[in-house]
C-alpha cells in the first residue's frame, strides 16, 4: 500500500494541489501498479476533500474505487461522513497502538476506547465502508505495554468485518531484531487475521524492518515514493521492491519496476 499521499505528504514544508494528488494516483496505480493508496487524512480542508473526491471519480470509472483508502478517526462518525461526502468506500481508522497513547493523549482506560471504537467500526460498515485498523505507537506498545496491544488486538480479532490490521512503527524506534520479534510473537498469537507493517525511518532501517516483516510473514506492507513522510519519512517504495525481487523471489509482486523512475521524478519535482 502506498502512503505517498498521505503519510508522504506530511514530510515538512510538503503540500500537493488537488491536480498533482490525481496525477499521482492514476500514475501509482496504472504504471507503477501498486495494489493500494492512501489518499489523505479525513477532515483537513475543503482543499482535501475536493482532492479525495477527484480521485475517487475517477476511481470509480476506472473500477479501483476499493483500492482508495482515507486515514479517519474515532470522531463520533465525523470522519464517516467525511469519507461518504468524498465518495471514498475504506477507511484505516486510526486507534492508539499503546497505553501511553491511551493514558496521555486520550486519558482513557482501555474499555473506554474500544467502546468507541466498535461504534465507529459499526457505523462505518452499517453504511457499506471497509474498515481497517491503524495501532498508532504500536511499536512502543509492544516495547512498552505489550499486555495492552493484546488485550486490544483479542479485541479486535473478535470484532466482525475488520478486513487489515496496521501495525505502525509510528516514532521509527524498531530494529530488524524487534521488528522480527514482535511481529513472529502477534502472527502465531493471531494467524487467522491480515496484519500489514507500516516503517518509519528514523534510523535509516525503514527498508531493513520491511525485510524483516517480509521474512516473518507479514500479509502487508506501507511504502512512500522516494521515502517521504514524517520526520525522516517512511520505508521508500523503490529500495523494498528491490529487496523483494532480489532477495525474496518466493513473494509475488505486481510492481512495475520500469515505473519507479518515473514516479520518483513526478514526486521530486511535486514536492520540491
Amino acid at each position: 500500500m502506498d502512503t505517498t499521499l498521505r503519510d508522504g505528504e506530511q514530510t515538512s514544508g510538503v503540500s500537493f494541489s488537488a491536480a498533482e494528488k490525481l496525477t499521482i494516483a492514476q500514475l501509482l496505480l496504472q504504471e507503477v501498479k501498486v495494489d493500494r493508496i492512501e489518499v489523505a487524512s479525513a477532515r483537513v480542508s475543503d482543499g482535501e476533500l475536493q482532492a479525495v473526491k477527484n480521485i475517487t471519480s475517477w476511481a470509480k470509472e476506472h473500477d479501483m474505487l476499493s483500492r482508495i483508502e482515507v486515514l479517519t478517526f474515532v470522531d463520533n462518525g465525523a470522519s464517516i461522513e467525511w469519507m461518504l461526502n468524498a465518495g471514498a468506500k475504506v477507511m484505516n481508522l486510526l486507534t492508539k497502538g499503546s497505553l501511553n497513547h491511551l493514558t496521555h493523549q486520550l486519558k482513557k482506560t482501555p474499555q473506554q476506547h474500544f467502546e468507541d471504537i466498535k461504534k465507529t467500526i459499526d457505523q462505518a460498515i452499517n453504511v457499506g465502508i471497509t474498515v481497517n485498523v491503524y495501532l498508532e505507537d504500536w511499536s512502543n506498545g509492544m516495547k512498552n505495554s505489550k499486555d495492552y496491544v493484546f488485550q486490544y488486538l483479542d479485541f479486535l480479532t473478535e470484532e466482525k468485518g475488520i478486513c487489515k490490521i496496521l501495525l505502525p512503527d509510528t516514532l521509527g524506534v524498531l530494529n530488524p531484531l524487534e521488528t522480527t520479534a514482535f511481529l513472529r510473537e502477534t502472527l502465531l498469537r493471531y494467524p487467522n487475521n491480515h496484519f500489514e507493517f507500516h516503517a518509519h525511518n528514523d534510523y535509516d532501517l525503514g527498508t531493513a524492518n520491511v525485510f524483516a516483516a517480509l521474512h516473518e510473514g507479514i500479509h502487508g506492507i506501507h511504502l512512500t515514493v522516494n521515502g517521504l513522510g514524517e520526520r525522516a519519512g517512511n520505508a521508500p517504495l523503490a529500495s523494498a521492491v528491490a529487496v523483494i525481487k532480489d532477495f525474496m523471489p518466493e513473494i509475488e509482486i505486481n510492481i512495475d519496476e520500469k515505473a519507479l523512475h518515473t514516479i520518483s521524478k513526478f514526486i521530486e519535482t511535486f514536492s520540491g
